[in-house]
């Protein structure tokens, strides 16, 4: 039994552009995804995630290295020879045939006896929780409905693997998020390897067992959802992950992970870093806004007076924006759990802002 469901093995992939020049989408990744694990490549557009999609389904090939699924390398081989079905986000469906027809349509061409298509396309549906609905038209369908008769399209072919390519993209938000949970429900019955490709973050950490975020053709990180989220290994991953207030200054002490951060202005943060930087090193500090508050915390090892500059109360929290002393500004986020909740403070006030080492994490880019 091969280690891994699919792996990225160096990879690289360039394209020449219409100016005459060469341009790499895809720089040298190497990934591992694990059989029957729900996998996610995250990134803004043009980070090459699409790409590493296509390469794994053979549309594209690499320019170096190689692609394999469950041990074998796919070399030169095209999509139809590879153990692998792709989800698109426009869902593909033949709008003159029926649902099951669509379903079915694969079986067909590869000339599947009649009853086994049947008896398949019966069982697709059932996967998708779309039961009886062969003799529909696609034009009789929602759009979630829509999604799931491609979905029973794909593992139909019963593939080893499931790429997706931001298949929940033109679905409105409500109903995005019903698909998210259904999708993950529906991967766990099914057990084939999802790979998925979404410049949605919150979608990525909803659904993803891991995750590899992508910037620049790299990636950059591969982590599970609390990894990514709570240490992220980099600037761009901090600041494409949630949202993220950064502090700017220089290493002025460090003692194992704990480091002490001189602030440009002249505060000294406390905070945690994975690898030893240098003294004196320009580093980025980076706080999660609601690790933050606006009251004295027990055992903070930072606490800085700031006035408020904006407030935004949007129900569930209420977002604050803080110039601290010193000049450098902060995100703060307080829950409002108590019945009738108000703001702890208003536009203009001092405040005290506090939050522990543990919250805060040195990034050197």
């Amino acid at each position: 039994m091969a280690e891994y469901a699919v792996e990225l093995r160096n990879v690289s992939k360039r394209f020449p552009a219409p100016s005459g020049e060469i341009v790499t989408a895809v720089k040298n990744v190497t990934m591992q995804i694990h059989d029957g694990e729900f996998f996610s490549m995250l990134g803004p557009s043009g980070c090459g995630k699409t790409t590493s999609l296509r390469m794994i389904a053979g549309f594209e090939l690499p320019t170096e290295g190689e692609v394999y699924v469950h041990g074998q390398a796919m070399g030169q081989k095209p999509p139809f020879q590879r153990p692998i079905n792709t989800v698109f986000q426009n869902y593909a469906l033949f709008p003159h045939m029926t649902i099951g027809e669509n379903v079915g349509f694969g079986l067909e061409m590869k000339k599947v006896a009649k009853d086994e298509i049947a008896k398949r396309v019966k069982e697709a549906l059932e996967m998708v929780r779309l039961p009886g609905f062969e003799k529909r038209r696609t034009r009789q369908m929602s759009g979630g409905q829509q999604q799931r008769v491609a979905l029973a399209r794909a593992l139909v072919n019963r593939p080893e693997v499931l790429l997706l390519d931001e298949p929940l993209g033109a679905l409105d938000l409500k109903l995005r998020k019903e698909m998210q949970l259904e999708l993950k429900k529906l991967q766990r019955e099914v057990g084939i390897t999802f790979v998925y490709v979404t410049h949605d973050q919150e979608e990525a950490l909803t659904m993803s067992d891991r995750i590899a975020v992508m910037s620049g053709g790299v990636a950059l990180q591969i982590g599970d959802a609390n990894d990514i989220y709570e240490r992220p290994n980099c600037k761009f991953v901090a600041d494409f992950i949630g949202e993220t207030s950064f502090l700017h200054g220089q290493v002025q002490s460090q003692n194992g992970r704990s480091m002490a951060v001189a602030l440009d202005g002249g505060l000294t943060v406390q905070a945690e870093a994975d690898n030893a930087i240098p003294n004196g090193a320009e580093v980025s500090v980076a706080i999660r806004p609601e690790k933050m508050h606006l009251k004295p915390f027990a055992n903070a090892a930072n606490q800085f007076t700031g006035r408020v500059e904006s407030l935004v109360y949007i129900g569930t929290d209420t977002h604050y924006g803080i110039r601290l002393k010193g000049g450098q500004s902060v995100r703060v986020r307080e829950q409002n759990n108590a019945p009738g909740s108000k703001p702890v403070a208003n536009e203009g006030d001092e405040v005290l802002v506090s939050f522990q080492a543990e919250a805060a994490r040195v990034l050197t880019e």
